[in-house]
Order: C-alpha cells, then structure tokens, then sequence
C-alpha cells in the first residue's frame, strides 16, 4: 500500500495547492487514490473529490477521540485504492491548544502510522530552510518525516541552493518543488478557500497544477517512499441494517457542508437519502426527514429568499411535525432572516430570530455540547463533540437547547449556550460527525420512526 501525509510548517505555506498537484499528477498517470484531510474542513475535501473522482475523507481525532473509530474511517475507504494521500492542517504539530499530540496532523500521522512529506514555502529563503527542516525533523522523532518539497521557488538556481542546504544540514531527502506561479493561486474568502462549484476555471488550474508537479516533483521518488505494509481494520460499528427511512438532504452551491461518513452510516443503516435544492426546487421532496448541512447561505441570500414555494415548503414539514436537523448555514436558513451589511433577507422563519453577518469569526474551533433537553442527538446530558466555524451570529430569544465549551491544554477556556429544538426541528451551529458515538446516529433515526408512526 502506498500512503502519505501532506504537513506544511505552517499554515499558508501551500499544501492545499502541493497536494491538488500530485493528486492531478498520480491520477493523470492511471492511479486510484484516496484522499484525506485532516481536521474539520469541507472545502478542501471537495477540491480533492473533484480530481479524484473519489469523496475525499476527513480524518479528525477531536470529533473521533477513539482509535479503532478513527482507523475505520481512515483505513475503509482505501482498501480499493493504490494510493491514500492525506492533506494535513496548518502546521505539522499545530491543533488544539499547546499540545502538539491534540488534534494535530503530527497525531494524526502516529496515530494511523503514516510517513510525512513536509512542505515549506521556498519564498525568501535558502540555507536557513535548512534549520527548519531540521527543527521539525528532531522535534517529535516518533513522527516519521521522510521528505520535503518546497514550494513557491523563484528559480531553478533558487531550488538547487535550498535542496543543497537542507540535503547538506539534515538527512531528510528533498522530493522536488513547485515554482512560484501566479495562475496556480485559489481564491479565498472568510471561511478560506472558495468552493470548487463556484469556480469556473478550476479545472485548467487543476491541470497546470498536474503539470506542474510532473515537472518540477520526482513522481518516481515519492512513490517508492509512499511505499508501506498493508495494515488490516474492522468496523467497529454495530448499527442496524434494514431502517426503513427516507431522508432528503440539501446539496447545491448554498448547503454542501456535510462529512461524506455521515451520508455513508446513513446509508450503511439502509436509509435513503434524497437529494434537493433550495436554491432551485419548488417543493420539498416527499421524505421521512430533512437534513440541512453548513455552506454559504449568504452567498445566495438573494436566491432563497425569491424561493418562496421552497421555504414555505420548509416550514409546512416543520409545523406537520416532520423530523428537520440543520447545522451553521442550515441554523442560518431555518431562522426568520439573513441581514448581509444591513440588508435583510427573509428565510424560512422556522426560529423567530436574525442571523447576522459579522466581519470576524465567531466560536471559532472545536468544542462540547451537553444537551439541556432531550433532542435529536438523546435525552438531556447527551455529550456531542463538534466544531463551530462561522461569520454570523444568530440573534433570538428562542431557548437555547445546548450548553457549550471550548477546552484548550485541560482548561475551558470558553463557555456559551446555543442550538434550538422546536417541536421536531433542531438546529445550531455545531458540525457534528457521527462515528464519534453510533448512538447519536440512532436516536435521530428513531426520531424520525417514532414521528413515522404517529
């Protein structure tokens, strides 16, 4: 099996773009890879599916603290691929507070035993990359370094003065560079990368990035290093089969945040899932229940407020008693309005309240729930470990249904209320992954059969 994690020294460094390029070169070669992203992030994932023609996979030991949990989400969807090809967050040893083993891409790598790539940005620099290199390399020696591309170089000549000082100082073995080029840049906004289906190039961009790699990289090389033993894991779930469930689901340019794991269990437990669009159905599909993922609803304020027959749809399942569950965006498109710089726009009005765009993130990282009433997740006291990442506060006086806290090095740093249950609808703004604790998975599904029978 051939298996790598992608680690920059830090954030902003281009490691999203290094692993795009390999993943267009090692497919534009006939390989079937499988990626990963470290971490919470949606939009990333994404980018990998679009040049694999595989969902790409997050891989979080904050959302799934227990190993067998994280391997099987890790080691099941590589098993028919020649390739697993992990993209790391922010800088190797950065995560959740001071310790470099929580929530890191460096656990990550001990903990599924995955050798390192390093990609450090060649802009400015020559022989003190050396020290950073070095610096990384005897900093944890469990975790197994075992190249560096650079990034961003001026110039041939340039490269061959950083890959002589690093080769010269360090025993870590350079794999190549990415020259420093304009057109290979992705755009960005307040959550990071803008999406892949809001791109109209992405495509020539993804195909330059492959040249790229093919050019400046020694595929060769990186395939030999990738090289591991094959490594056995078991399901650790135990989740009935034959639920008899139709859920519709939104997906389109407005509501694509959803862990592909999620959908997976859903289907694995023989559930049903529908797709819709807000921005563009006139009604809701016929269905059990309702999911509305994360995404960009203030990117299309405009267009769901005009789909009128869509929100009152909405609202009709709601007050039919129809089991709905929302996170972020899909908080921000079941309350009252979106105000985008002043401007408000009408949304479903499920949660009598305004959510408000706000210049800076808020509640930003992961974080614990503990449920004050019984909801979809199970009764009061249910622990639910998520993640907020959001531009917008949500303000109402509807009763919060969730208690929250935010732990940094064994302290809470933070603590808050939010989500709302009303009647069989739930919403906050916390992303959940379910392999965390199968049961949270089936007390939704026994919500939405227990409102089947009614």
């Amino acid at each position: 099996m051939k298996e790598l994690l992608l680690a920059g020294v830090s954030s902003g460094v281009g490691k999203t773009t290094v692993t795009l390029g390999i993943l267009k070169a090692l497919t534009n070669r006939g390989y079937v890879v499988q990626a990963y992203k470290v971490g919470p992030d949606y939009i990333d994932t994404a980018y990998h599916s679009r040049i694999t023609g595989r969902a790409s996979r997050n891989l979080d030991s904050f959302m799934i603290p227990e190993n067998k949990r994280l391997s099987w989400s890790y080691h099941k969807w590589h098993q028919k691929s020649d390739i697993a090809l992990v993209e790391g967050v922010m800088g190797l040893f950065d995560g959740l507070g001071t310790d470099k083993d929580c929530a890191s891409s460096a656990e990550m790598a001990k903990r599924l035993d995955l050798p390192v790539v390093l990609v450090i940005d060649g802009k400015a620099t020559s022989t003190s990359a050396a020290a950073m290199v070095h610096g990384f390399k005897t900093f944890d020696p469990e975790v197994n370094i075992i190249g560096v591309i650079i990034n961003r170089v001026a110039s041939k000549n340039h490269y061959e003065l950083i890959k002589g000082a690093i080769e010269r100082y360090t025993d870590v073995e350079v794999l190549g560079y990415l020259p420093k080029n304009a057109e290979v840049a992705l755009p960005s906004r307040h959550l990071g990368l803008i999406p892949d289906v809001e791109m109209d190039d992405v495509e020539q961009t993804f195909a330059l990035l492959g040249n790229l790699v093919e050019e400046h990289i020694n595929l060769e090389r990186l395939l030999e290093v990738m090289e591991r033993e094959d490594k056995e894991a078991k399901n650790p779930f135990n989740l009935p089969t034959d639920e008899d469930v139709t859920l519709a689901y939104a997906i389109d340019e407005a509501f694509h945040f959803y862990y592909e794991d999620n959908l997976d269990l859903l289907r694995d437990m023989g559930v049903q899932l529908i797709p819709f669009s807000p921005l563009t159905d006139e009604t809701l599909p016929e269905a059990d229940a309702y999911y509305f993922g994360g995404g960009f609803p203030e990117m299309y304020a405009k267009e769901l407020m005009e789909n009128e027959a869509l929100r009152q749809s909405v609202l009709l399942a709601h007050e039919k008693g129809k089991p709905i569950y929302a996170e972020c965006g899909g908080l921000m498109y079941l309350g009252e309005s979106l105000k985008i710089d002043g401007k408000s726009y009408e949304m479903v009005g499920i949660f009598k309240g305004e959510s408000v765009m706000t210049p800076r993130l808020k509640r930003f990282g992961y974080c614990e729930a503990t449920t004050k009433v019984t909801t979809l997740f199970g009764p009061k006291g249910t622990k639910v470990r998520g993640h907020e990442f959001h531009h917008s506060t949500f303000e109402t006086k509807e009763t919060t249904a969730l208690d929250l806290e935010k732990t940094r090095d064994g302290e809470v740093v933070a603590k808050w209320s939010g989500g709302y249950q009303k009647g069989r609808t739930f919403a906050s703004y916390l992303h959940v992954h379910f392999y965390q604790n199968e049961e949270l998975l089936k007390n939704w599904i026994a919500t939405i059969k227990g409102a089947k029978s009614k």
